[in-house]
Formats: structure tokens, sequence, C-alpha cells
């Protein structure tokens, strides 16, 4: 044998042993199993602990509404140059796509949306809002800190990367349509699959809740002016009652579920606004009634938006009034229902049975609130959890949305190694299965 292609046949070797090895300790029971555990152990150290705490009480101290999160996506930008981090800015106006691992596919993202709520926060905790009438009363102050915590590990475990993880920071979740801005920015282009969380008050510390298939229900919006003539209450005979008009609405309104909708297709018509007068002897000349629509379908969405039209305008004309009807149309026209990919939800239960216990993972009844990040499940496959953060030994949380909403910040570790080790495994699966090029037109982002 020449010494030519003995040294070809020693390159060869060397080429291929670390695909063996590597191939071979993802096949052992520890290969996989162990990442959760491991991230998990490095996210509970003070240092690191301390780190995400300080990260998230200074974004809830300036919340930032719906694309106004400017210096929520300066303290971003901050953490990830800190961290070695390379990103994209501005994405869909304050967003921030950061990349961790070798840059090239295969790729998977995570997700964390940045806005807050129109809420003045109650109580006098430290570090309560600074900012008047507005809160983060939805946790998305956590979602973002455990976004960076998990930047903060995958770097630390940078070697275990095989493929890029997408960091994706999101604008206005809060009904602004920011996950339809991003993707539709080219944020998902050649992403195989992203993850995303939301904390809930309702489950213990250290469980976790999901199912595969519908999640949270699509949702749309609508507003109605009923205009008809204004007059004496004394003498409503020479008047047009909006009120009247309005409130039979209202009424028919719920027969659209009650009488139409399939008792096994949920559906929610409510009417939350109604506004109309200011004198208790006065017929006005007009009244305004608003309010959300909801369902697990998109064609019984689409259906639901045509019947509140035909009954809106229908049920005033029987009382000789006019009616006009905003559906709130931009950014989006309607929320699509979260739809949570099976072989995804098969992935979560491994990750997180390997992480906190068969047992601290649970089933999730759907919900008929709606979440943005069916957007990005429109464009690949998705995957969204509830993370419990009830200590169960402490007074009960707040409820989202409220001014009394709180966060039990133990969550955030436990948020951070998850979505970590989610990523991780996904692309060291993914590393062992053959990758088709369908539909991707380049291999970096």
């Amino acid at each position: 044998m020449s010494f030519s292609k003995f040294v070809s046949l020693v390159l060869i070797f060397h080429l291929l042993t670390p695909a063996l090895v590597f191939s071979s300790s993802l096949s052992s029971s520890n290969g996989l199993s162990g990442i959760p555990k491991k991230f998990l152990d490095f996210a509970k150290r003070k240092e690191f602990v301390d780190w995400i705490v300080g990260v998230r009480r200074k974004i809830h101290e300036n919340p930032e509404l719906g694309y106004e999160e400017f210096e929520t996506s300066k303290l971003i930008r901050s953490e990830l140059d800190k961290l070695g981090i390379p990103y994209k800015y501005p994405v869909s106006v304050t967003g921030v796509v950061g990349f961790v691992g070798t840059g090239g596919p295969p790729f998977v993202a995570l997700r964390a949306d940045m806005d807050a709520l129109p809420i003045q926060e109650e109580g006098d905790w430290e570090h309560r809002s600074k900012i008047p009438g507005k809160m983060h009363a939805c946790g998305h102050d956590a979602h973002v800190s455990m976004t960076l915590g998990a930047a903060k590990i995958l770097k630390e475990h940078v070697q275990e990367i095989n493929g890029t993880v997408v960091l994706v920071f999101q604008p206005a979740e809060e009904g602004g349509g920011g996950a339809k801005k991003m993707v539709d920015e080219g944020v998902l282009d050649n992403v195989d699959a992203i993850f995303g969380l939301h904390v809930t008050h309702e489950d213990a510390i250290g469980t976790v809740a999901s199912k595969s298939g519908p999640i949270f229900a699509g949702s749309g919006f609508f507003t109605a002016v009923i205009s008809g003539r204004g007059g004496h209450a004394a003498l409503p005979q020479h008047s047009i009652d909006p009120i009247l008009a309005a409130s039979n609405i209202i009424v028919s309104l719920q027969h659209l579920v009650s009488r139409e909708a399939d008792p096994f297709d949920s559906q929610v018509v409510t009417v939350g606004k109604f506004q109309g007068g200011s004198a208790f002897n006065v017929i006005p000349d007009s009244a305004t009634i608003g309010g959300t629509f909801r369902a697990f379908l998109k064609t019984s969405l689409i259906q639901l938006k045509q019947r509140i039209e035909e009954v809106i305008k229908g049920q005033a004309a029987v009382l000789r009034c006019n009616a006009t009807i905003d559906f709130h149309d931009k950014p989006v026209p309607l929320f699509p229902p979260t739809v949570n990919d099976n072989d995804l939800h098969e992935h979560f239960l491994e990750v997180a049975g390997d992480m906190l216990g068969n047992d601290k993972v649970k089933d999730l009844k759907p919900l008929m609130g709606s979440e943005d990040f069916a957007f990005y499940q429109e464009a690949i496959p998705g995957y969204i959890y509830l993370i419990g953060m009830q200590d169960e030994s402490s007074p009960k949380l707040g409820a989202v949305h409220t001014p009394q909403f709180t966060i039990n910040e133990d969550v955030l570790p436990y948020g951070a190694a998850l979505q970590a080790s989610l990523a991780t495994t996904h692309l060291l699966k993914a590393e062992l299965k053959p990758r088709s090029t369908e539909g991707h037109t380049h291999d970096e982002l």
C-alpha cells in the first residue's frame, strides 16, 4: 500500500469516527435524556438566577406597548452583545432575531413576546412598573427573560448545538399581529420548527401543561354603531331608539352559538362593550357595542364573522335603525387558532419528562383565549406550552390581564432550561435524519 493511500484511509477514518461516535451517543439512553437535567442544574446556579431575575425586573419596571418596545429591544440587544450572540435588528419595527450555534442548518426557533398592556399596576412592589397606565400583566417580561436565559445556556453549551437556534424576540403580541409581521419579513425562512411558552398562575411551579392539536382558539373583534333618532324619553313615538335596537342585537348574537353552532365545535360570541346615552330621560341618536368572537376552526371564525354582520344589520333594520360595523381588520383580519404539531408534542413530552418527571407534565384542556403564536404555526410546525409558577405554599397569584398579576420568579430557570433543551435536542434528532431540501432556498438565515 502506498503512503498516499494510507494517509487517505486515515483521513477518511478520522472524518467518519466523530459521526459514528455522535450517532452512537445519541442512540444511548443518556445521549439526549441527560441534557434537560444538565441544563436545569445550570439554570439553578445562583449566579444564573441572580442574573435572569435582574433582567426580568428591569423589563418589568419599563413596560412598553406593541411596536413601542424600543427600550426592551435595547436591553435584549445589550444582553446578546454580552453573550457574544449575533442578531438582526430592527425586525418588524422593534423585533430582534438572534442566532446561536453553527450558523447553518438545521434551524429551530424559540419565540418570546415583548409587549406590555395598558393596565395600571397595583401594589407597592419595589420593582413595579414605573410607567403610569402600562404594565407587564401577561408575563411577557418573564418570557423575554427566559428566552435570554435559554440563549445563555445555549451559548455555554454551544458545542452541543448541531445546527442553529433562532431567537425570535417579537413585538406586539397583544392584538398587534406581531407574529404575522415577523413571518411576513422572513424570520422563519429555513426554520424547521418553533417553540414558545407562556407562564400560568393556575399550575404549580415545576409543572408544565400542553397538548397536541388545537390548544387556543382563533379570534376576531368587532365594533358596531347603531344609529337612530334621539328624542325625549317620555315621547318614544317621535324617536327611533338605538338603545332598544342594540339590546335586541346583543340577545340575537347569542343565538349564533346556541342555535347555529355544532355543539362539538366550541365557539364564543361576547359583547363586552355597550355605550349609549348620557341622561336617564333622553333617547340618544346612537349606541355603540363591541365584542369578540372565537372558535377552534378557522372556517367557524369566518362563518361567525359573516353572521355577526348579518345579525347586527338585520336587527338594526327591524327597529328602523342603521348599523355600521368595524371588524378591526388591521393589522390582521383574524387571529387563527393555535394548533400544536403532533410530532413536536411527542418531543415535548420526552424532554419535559426527562427534566421534570412525567408526573409533572400535564394534559391541557383547550382554552378559548387566543395567541398570535398561531401565525408561526401556519408557516411551520410549532409548539407552545404553559409553564406553572404557583407556589402551593403561598397565596394565589393574580390572574393575567389584571392589575394584580404577579410573577413567581422561581419559574425563570425552569423556562430557560426547558426552552434550551427543546431546541438542542430537536437539532440533535434532526442531525440523525436525512434532511430534505424541499422548500428551502438557501442554507443560511
